[in-house]
């Protein structure tokens, strides 16, 4: 088929040549095009001048060149002179005219621009993104940010003026001033400092400044910085108004740095309570690297209570937002909170609570989520994460720099081969901020761990800090320590807590007074049942738990056993398991020819009995909601159907309870009254940190645990921000039995934690002998613990004279001297009373945090006597200003609680002996 030659279309017409006039002064815009010449004409020479000519026969004239009109020639205008283009600078200040950009000005063609940008918008109400500089040069224009990021570029036809809008690689600009180009040179919008003022430049008081912004703000206040006189370098949030919390200034030597003040938020910093705004310095000026030690780390150590989760909140949104060196981004971009599984929904209510979806996104790494949209996203500054996920992702997490890891119930980090420890490590995020009620909870070695997981190297390595620190702290502390070793273990106690208060913020619950209710703490000693007493007997007898009772490793396995016959007999019962302690039990109970018929009855336990009594009085006389807490699910299994045969309403929450479900039950239970759910059933492993069981006024920790903090934790979930009633707090113990060894033990650690971390005289409270001595059963003591104290009380609730004798005899390096048979008449009575009267001093020194409660023995306490008025002032307070009683006056026993009262009424036999406490 016969195809004709495609010929492309003309495009663009070839402009005539204007006609000029050769007297005018003003340059031509644009070049003159002359029609094409014939061959004839090509090798004319015109007027002396040069020519060229293009491929498309087009002749162009070089500079300073002359047309005129010669024989033959086609042009019949008259003749053209053109003059050279003069080159126009813009003069600095000054905004070009818009125009045509001309690509040929030896490089002049350069402007640059303040403005705002944002991206495109669909919405009526439009909001600006950020502001920014637009740089032009040759038609060619670039966007950048503050931070000196290009975030669009794209071509420009004209130059624009102050008030215009054009649009440049997906965004919409607005141009807001001239930037000079010598402030654009040298850097100075994206430096941290915009120059010194000038003397002509007026003083402008800062709240003036706010006052007289022109920037156009977003929908919501305090998401974008305040447009303010560029000269003028100031706060994000003013410091001067009333209330603001101000941070640290950041000392710098920099001239090339400006620094401002780092303001709070005020949508949180009125929230916040003394104490908690001292956290928010102290936290800040560690990560920032102020505190005068190697290391960008911290320990916030508060007890349970006092807002540490708040505090938290308060420093990531100010980092996330702020930095002290003006005009850089913020100090923190990526942020990561790890926890317990069980805590993170609480993590996201708070989030919310105090910030609101609105201005912070924040990021839940659960089974669900994908973990790139918190790596690659630029929606999440905050991700919250369970341990246990953790060590899942934190290959992924490499993708992204994560400037800051705040460690919740960072006592779980405390041993260094702790993988979720690892993890974290392996990210290599200077800033790490530990969150721990309990940072010290069984020995030095896991504090020098968390110490150097904060602030590596900042106590050397495990092995010197072991000798130089841990060894003569804990031998100063032991009973039989000499004078030497007490001197030396003090001046070492002394120099770890001094460098430990420059990364370890430590504020207790007693500050809380003006803002908690009222809080006793009572301990139970409860007498074990006839069949607890026989079985406990006969398992210690059997020959399989004496060859425990001698190895470390196997001892754990006989204790679990022991344990459960304080709780309950019924918990021995053979459920067809076949691991090492299902044999073990079974073995024991053979040997012991223990029938599993006499297992069966639950009731069967001396704490059980006494629990029962105090809920049914409290379901009978009050409206008040209790938590009972256990360590063993078996445990809960039978408070679960001890509440079934009474009637009472309840839910529970333990390690089968499923994560997104936890806070709901929570909730229901804070909401509800006692008709529809009395008590509420705890895992202490489970649910035992974090969570706010504000709804009721009374705990009950059914049985404890080795670790102190454990049970520490487990016990603060009703006495927290929110609780209007008077809380009670009981610990039951079975009297005699391995549970109060364990109680023993507790306060072994306690004291050490004390010493260290409250800088309080303590000690380790019992021999080496007497915590040996776990496996024993005392059948005939009231109070064992009591007995190891010493304590000359009288038993009848009049607190312990805390003025304990320091006598200097005491601190001799003379070994005791032994003597042998000695006659009746050589004997010294004074001698041995003295004696005897150090040897009680000494044990109430040891035992000094059992001396702040009161000691009560019901069967010393006559049963009109324990219906006291409704006084609540304590034995030996002062009256009338002398302190005096009056003559014949009698003090009564302290036991203010009804609830109590009523049970030692009924049955004074059941419970032994009672520690009891007031406190906030």
């Amino acid at each position: 088929m016969y195809r004709k030659k495609f010929i492309p279309p003309l495009l663009k017409r070839p402009p005539t040549a204007p006609t000029t006039d050769n007297t005018n002064s003003e340059p031509s815009k644009k070049r003159i095009k002359l029609e094409p010449l014939s061959s004839s004409q090509k090798s004319a020479d015109l007027d002396g001048g040069r020519s060229s000519q293009s491929s498309n026969g087009a002749r162009k004239m070089l500079p300073s060149s002359r047309i005129t009109a010669g024989p033959g020639s086609r042009f019949n205008p008259p003749t053209i002179i053109r003059k050279p283009l003069i080159p126009v600078s813009n003069p600095p200040g000054v905004a070009e005219k818009a125009g045509p950009i001309s690509v040929s000005d030896n490089g002049n063609g350069r402007y640059y621009f303040n403005v705002l940008w944002r991206k495109f918008q669909a919405r009526k109400h439009k909001t600006w993104d950020g502001d920014g500089v637009l740089a032009i040069v040759n038609g060619n224009a670039t966007l950048q940010d503050v931070n000196g990021r290009d975030i669009a570029t794209g071509r420009v036809s004209k130059t624009p003026v102050e008030g215009d809008v054009i649009s440049l690689g997906g965004k919409e600009v607005e141009i807001d001033s001239i930037l000079p180009k010598s402030d654009f040179m040298a850097g100075k919008p994206f430096l941290k400092s915009k120059g010194k003022q000038t003397d002509a430049e007026p003083t402008i008081p800062t709240t003036e400044l706010y006052a007289r912004s022109t920037f156009k703000p977003p929908l919501l206040s305090g998401t974008t910085v305040t447009k303010i006189n560029p000269q003028k370098p100031v706060a994000r949030f003013d410091p001067s108004a009333e209330g603001a919390l101000v941070m640290k200034r950041l000392e710098i030597s920099s001239k090339n740095k400006t620094v401002v003040d780092v303001v709070v938020d005020p949508i949180i910093s009125r929230h916040l309570r003394p104490h908690q705004r001292e956290g928010v310095s102290f936290l800040y000026e560690a990560v920032m690297g102020m505190r005068p030690y190697e290391g960008r780390g911290a320990i916030l150590a508060d007890e349970m209570g006092l807002g540490k989760t708040l505090q938290t909140i308060a420093l990531l949104w100010t980092l996330l937002k702020q930095n002290p060196i003006y005009n850089q981004g913020p100090v923190v971009k990526k942020a990561m909170i790890v926890c317990p599984v069980s805590l993170i929904n609480n993590w996201r209510r708070e989030f919310k609570k105090w910030l609101g979806n609105e201005r912070i996104h924040v990021f839940v790494a659960d089974g669900k989520s994908n973990v790139r949209d918190f790596t690659h996203g630029p929606v999440y500054n905050v991700m919250i994460v369970g341990y246990e996920r953790l060590r899942s992702i934190q290959d992924k997490l490499k993708q992204c720099q994560v400037d800051i890891i705040i460690a919740d119930e960072g006592h779980r980090l405390k041993t260094a081969e702790n993988k979720s420890a690892q993890a974290i490590r392996s990210l290599a995020t200077p800033r790490r901020v530990v969150l721990s009620g309990t940072p010290l909870q069984n020995d030095l070695r896991e504090f020098f761990v968390m110490a150097d997981f904060v602030n590596p190297g900042i106590l050397e390595n495990y092995s010197t800090f072991k000798k130089q620190f841990e060894n003569p702290i804990v031998k100063s502390q032991q009973p039989e320590a000499l004078k030497a070793d007490k001197e030396l273990g003090n001046a070492r106690k002394a120099s770890l807590a001094e460098l430990m208060n420059k990364f370890v913020l430590r504020r207790t619950a007693k500050i809380l007074t003006k803002y908690l209710p009222p809080k006793t703490d009572v301990v139970l000693f409860c007498r074990p049942t006839k069949q607890q007493l026989e079985l406990y007997q006969a398992i210690i007898n059997t020959s399989v738990a004496k060859r425990q009772m001698g190895s470390m490793d196997t001892a754990l396995q006989l204790i679990t056993l022991l344990k459960k016959v304080c709780n309950s007999t019924s918990l021995l019962k053979p459920k067809g398991k076949e691991d090492d302690e299902a044999k073990l039990s079974n073995s024991i109970l053979e040997e012991a020819k223990v029938a599993g018929s006499a297992l069966v009855n639950s009731n069967s336990s001396g704490k059980l009995k006494v629990l029962e009594k105090l809920l049914v009085t409290l379901k009978e006389t009050t409206q008040e909601k209790v938590v009972l807490v256990s360590n063993y699910t078996s445990t809960l299994d039978i408070l679960e159907r001890m509440l079934n045969s009474k009637g009472f309403h309840h839910l529970r929450l333990d390690g089968k309870t499923p994560t997104n479900k936890r806070q709901d039950l929570v909730d229901k239970f804070n909401r509800v009254s006692s008709d529809v759910a009395f008590a509420f059933l705890l895992s202490s492993k489970s649910g035992g940190a974090g969570l706010n069981l504000i709804g009721a006024s009374r705990l009950f920790l059914f049985d404890s645990d080795w670790n102190p903090a454990t049970d520490l934790q487990a016990m603060a979930r009703v006495h927290r921000d929110g609780q209007k009633s008077h809380v009670y707090i009981y610990r039951m113990i079975t009297t005699g039995c391995i549970d109060e060894k364990i109680y023993q033990r507790q306060i072994t650690k306690q004291g050490l934690a004390d010493s260290v971390m409250d800088q309080k005289a303590g000690g380790s409270n019992f021999t080496s002998a007497e915590l040996k001595d776990l496996f024993g059963l005392d059948t005939e003591t009231t109070c064992n613990t009591h007995d190891l104290l010493g304590c000359e009380c009288g038993e009848i609730g009049e607190p312990p004279s805390e003025d304990i004798e320091n006598d200097e005899e005491d601190e001799k390096d003379e070994p005791i001297q032994m003597t042998g048979w000695t006659r009746a008449s050589a004997v010294d009575m004074d001698k041995q009373e003295e004696a005897y009267r150090k040897a009680t001093s000494k044990a109430r020194q040891r035992m000094k945090a059992l001396l702040e409660f009161s000691h009560i023995n019901p069967d010393k306490i006559p049963k009109s006597e324990t219906r006291v008025s409704s006084s609540k002032q304590p034995v030996g307070s002062e009256e009338d200003g002398d302190g005096e009683e009056e003559e014949g006056e009698e003090q009564l026993p302290i036991v203010e609680d009804e609830i109590l009262k009523r049970v030692l009424d009924e049955n004074p036999k059941a419970i032994s002996f009672i520690f009891t406490k007031n406190s906030i």
